[in-house]
C-alpha cells in the first residue's frame, strides 16, 4: 500500500466514521457454501489494505471454495458501502465480504454468483426485491446435547400466536427487535411462530443483495444475543420432528430501473386471474416452476430439509410445509403462493439453513427466463394439496418436489439452468459437497435404528 495520502478518499472517510465511533478491528465476512461465515480481521489503520485484497485464504480448507493445495490463494474484499459496527460490541464492525483470485471476482463465491445475475437483470432493465421471513427457534440445551423449550412450562400444544411465551422470552427478543430496528431495517412484526420455542421476525424488503446481507448478519446477531440469554438460537430447519420447522420464504417481485416501480403489482381486478399480479409477475413465476425442482436444492440445502418439506410426519396435524411445485393465491398448500393483496411472489420451499446469495441466483435466473420466454404457469390452485387425490394432482400437471436431499441435488444437477448460472466450477462442488453431506448421514446408524431393529432382530 503507498502513503497515507494516497488512500481512496471513499477509504479513507469510512475507516475515520468507523474510528470515531470507537471502532479497533474490522471483519471482512464472505461465506462459504452453506452460507456460513469465514473472514480474518484487520485494525482499523489496515483497512485499506483490506480494501485492496490484502487478506488471502486458502480455497482448498473450506467447504465449496474449490481449489487444489498447489493453486494461488483467495482474497476477500470487504463492501465498505454495508458496513456494519456490531451493537453488542463496539470495538469491531462487520462488513460483507466478496472473494477474488488474482485481482478478478471470484465465480466460486455465492455472493459473487448472486452479483452476477443481478447484473443480468439490470441489463433487462429489472432490479429485483427480496424480503425474507426469519423463523427462529431460541432454546435451551441440556448436558447431552438435547434441545429443549426454554421455559420448562411451555408445554402448549397450539402456541402459535402465544402471548405468554412471547413474554416469557422478551429480554432475547428486545434485544434482537431492537438492533434490527436500530439497524434501519425496519421490523414491522415479530410473534411467537407455531411451535413451542420459535419467533418470526419480519423486517421490509430491500434489494436482494442487501437481504441476503442482512440474513447472513441476522443469523450471528440472533446467536449471539441466545448466548447471553444462556442459550442457543437456531434457524435449522426442522429441530422437531412433531412441531414445524423453520421456514426463510422467499418475497419477491421486480422492478423497473429507472422508475422503482413494482413491475409485479396491480390491482386485482386488472388481473384476469384476480390476484393482484401482472403477466410479467406470472411469468417470473413461470419460470420458477419449470425449474421448481432443481431450485429446492438451494432452498432446501441439507438432509433435515426434507424432514420439513412434508405433508403431515411425526406432527398430529397438517406440517404446513410446502411439497408440490405448484402455485396459488393465499393457500400454503402450494410451493409458490401469491399473498394477499398481490404484487409479489413468495416462494415456501425455502428454510433456515438457505445460502441466501446461493439461492437468490437461482431463482433469480429462473425468474428472469421465465420472463424472457414469456412462460404460463397456468391456472392458480386453490384447494387443500394435500388432501387432493394423486389422480386429481396429475392431471393438473401438478408434481411433487424433491422428497430427499439426494433426489434434490440429482434435479439440481439435471437442469441446464445451474450451470448456465453459476457456472461449472459452483455447479461441481454444490453438488460434491451435497453428495457427500447425503451419503454421511445415509451411512451414520441413528438411535432410532438401533430402538427399533436391536430388539426386534
Amino acid at each position: 500500500m503507498g502513503h497515507a495520502t494516497d488512500i481512496d478518499p471513499k477509504i479513507r472517510a469510512v475507516q475515520e466514521d468507523l474510528r470515531g465511533k470507537g471502532v479497533k478491528y474490522v471483519i471482512g465476512a464472505y461465506v462459504d457454501i452453506h452460507g456460513a461465515q469465514k473472514a480474518k480481521v484487520v485494525p482499523i489503520d489496515h483497512l485499506p489494505q483490506m480494501a485492496a485484497g490484502s487478506e488471502r485464504y486458502t480455497g482448498y480448507a473450506l467447504d465449496g471454495l474449490g481449489q487444489a493445495p498447489n493453486e494461488d490463494e483467495l482474497a476477500s474484499v470487504p463492501d465498505l458501502s454495508r458496513v456494519i459496527p456490531l451493537p453488542w460490541e463496539s470495538k469491531l464492525a462487520w462488513a460483507p465480504a466478496d472473494l477474488t483470485f488474482q485481482g478478478k471476482p471470484y465465480p466460486l463465491s455465492t455472493r459473487v454468483a448472486l452479483k452476477n445475475v443481478l447484473a443480468q437483470a439490470e441489463a433487462m432493465g429489472f432490479g429485483f426485491n427480496l424480503g425474507i421471513e426469519c423463523e427462529i427457534f431460541l432454546l435451551r440445551q441440556a448436558a447431552d446435547g438435547s434441545l429443549h423449550t426454554p421455559v420448562p412450562d411451555d408445554k402448549l400444544v397450539k402456541p402459535c400466536y402465544d402471548v405468554r411465551g412471547f413474554i416469557d422470552n422478551f429480554s432475547w427478543l428486545d434485544k434482537v427487535a431492537t438492533t434490527i430496528n436500530d439497524l434501519g431495517w425496519d421490523l414491522y412484526s415479530f410473534d411467537h411462530e407455531d411451535a413451542n420455542g420459535q419467533f418470526e421476525f419480519d423486517f421490509n424488503y430491500a434489494d436482494a443483495l442487501t437481504t441476503c446481507d442482512r440474513l447472513t448478519f441476522f443469523r450471528m446477531m440472533t446467536k449471539h444475543y441466545a448466548k447471553e440469554e444462556g442459550l442457543i438460537a437456531t434457524m435449522m430447519p426442522k429441530p422437531f420432528a412433531d412441531r414445524t420447522g423453520n421456514g426463510a420464504h422467499f418475497n419477491m417481485s421486480l422492478s423497473d430501473l429507472e422508475t422503482g416501480r413494482n413491475l409485479f403489482a396491480c390491482a386485482p381486478n386488472e388481473d384476469p386471474r384476480g390476484l393482484g399480479l401482472t403477466e410479467t409477475g406470472y411469468h417470473f413465476i413461470g419460470g420458477v416452476l419449470r425449474h421448481g425442482r432443481a431450485l429446492c436444492a438451494a432452498f432446501a440445502p441439507t438432509v433435515n430439509s426434507y424432514k420439513r418439506l412434508v405433508r403431515q410426519g411425526a406432527m398430529a396435524g397438517f406440517s404446513w410445509a410446502p411439497v408440490f411445485n405448484s402455485y396459488g393465491s393465499n393457500n400454503r398448500t402450494n410451493s409458490v403462493r401469491v399473498p394477499a393483496g398481490g404484487g409479489r411472489c413468495e416462494s415456501r420451499n425455502a428454510d433456515g439453513a438457505v445460502n441466501p446469495y446461493l439461492a437468490a441466483a437461482l431463482v433469480l435466473a429462473a425468474g428472469l427466463e421465465g420472463v424472457r420466454e414469456r412462460i404460463d404457469p397456468g391456472a392458480p390452485n386453490e384447494d387443500n394439496l394435500y388432501e387432493l387425490s394423486e389422480a386429481k394432482r396429475r392431471d393438473r400437471g401438478i408434481g411433487f418436489l424433491p422428497q430427499t436431499l439426494q433426489e434434490a441435488v440429482d434435479a439440481f444437477a439435471a437442469d441446464p439452468l445451474v450451470e448456465a448460472t453459476l457456472g461449472a466450477g459452483l455447479r461441481e462442488e454444490f453438488i460434491r459437497t451435497k453428495r457427500e453431506e447425503w451419503n454421511a448421514y445415509h451411512l451414520t446408524v441413528s438411535p432410532w435404528e438401533i430402538e427399533r431393529y436391536s430388539h426386534l432382530f
